[in-house]
This record gives structure tokens, C-alpha cells and sequence, in this order.
């Protein structure tokens, strides 16, 4: 199955505890409405990034789906977007966002 792996940084000024709670709260149990997720996780980041020590990225998420497209497409729908612009307008820091896609090697 496709995974979906975003590393993020949290806006200045956020408090980790507040972004926290809004995913226990809002994020876990908005994915876990959706049957095209089968596995979704929010990681925070322990330590240095060896290798990028300076990137100040803070949260990793595994977004495990059956289908890359009815993701985006959940994303896209209004509730995904909802979701999205409390992300982005609350806590995340978009224009420091990576992601990518990865499949697993069986």
C-alpha cells in the first residue's frame, strides 16, 4: 500500500502542545472517518536530524492509504479542505513542508 510521509514545522509562535491536541482531537478523528486511510500516525521529531540539523522540522506523519488519488481527492473535498486551512492558518508552516510518497519493499 502507498505511503504518504510529510515532514513539517510549526509556525512561530505555536505552542507544540496546542497543535498536539488539535490532532489528537480534530486530525485523528477526521482520517479515521475516511475508509481510504488505513493507517495514520503524528510523529514528533526527537532530537537532531542528522544530516540537517538546521532544517527545524518538528512533526513527521505516516499517512498509509489504498489509493494516492482518493487521497488527494479526500484533501480536496470540503471537509479536507476545512481540515487544511486549520492546519495551515493555525499551526503548520507550509513553506517549510516536504513530503513524499513511498511503497514498501516486501
Amino acid at each position: 500500500m502507498p505511503v504518504r510521509i510529510l515532514i513539517s514545522t510549526l509556525k512561530p509562535g505555536v505552542d507544540p502542545r496546542d497543535y498536539e491536541q488539535w490532532v489528537r482531537e480534530r486530525d485523528y478523528p477526521f482520517v479515521r472517518s475516511l475508509p481510504n486511510y488505513l493507517s495514520y500516525k503524528v510523529h514528533r521529531i526527537a532530537g537532531p536530524i542528522l544530516g540537517a540539523e538546521t532544517s527545524g522540522w518538528q512533526y513527521l506523519e505516516r499517512i498509509e492509504v489504498a489509493d494516492l488519488a482518493q487521497h488527494d481527492a479526500d484533501l480536496a473535498s470540503p471537509a479536507g479542505v476545512q481540515m487544511r486551512n486549520e492546519l495551515y492558518g493555525q499551526f503548520l508552516d507550509r513553506s517549510k513542508n516536504i513530503y513524499f510518497d513511498v511503497e514498501s519493499i516486501d
